[in-house]
């Protein structure tokens, strides 16, 4: 069973939303710093946001104003919630987890922006 599983992803028309989840097992959630990234093909990887197991937030400037990331520890799970998506938001995004030299990925969900 995988530590960090997915779900949320899938087609979208531009100017939609989509909200990816990235749920944890198996691991103290409210110890852990989330970042999600992204790999769009013939590109890097680049992170997309973050946010600290004390809930600080970091943001691409690409996605700011239009992504918005938050955790449930409750629920163990992080969330990104994706607004006005451009055909450059289309991408694998793959959530992480670090606690320290913790580190653990989910495989990753695929986000296409299309009309």
């Amino acid at each position: 069973q995988e530590t960090l599983v997915q779900s949320g992803g899938g087609l979208v028309q531009p100017g939609g939303s989509l909200r990816l989840s990235c749920k944890a097992s198996r691991i103290d959630f409210r110890l852990y710093d989330i970042t999600w990234y992204r790999e769009a093909p013939g590109k890097e990887r680049e992170m997309v946001a973050s946010i600290t197991h004390d809930e600080r937030t970091t943001y691409a400037d690409f996605v700011k104003g239009r992504f918005s990331i938050s955790r449930d520890n409750t629920k163990t799970t992080a969330y990104l919630q994706m607004n006005s998506l451009e055909p450059e938001d289309t991408a694998l995004y793959h959530c992480k987890a670090v606690n320290y030299w913790l580190e653990y990925w989910a495989l990753g969900t695929q986000v296409t922006v299309s009309s």
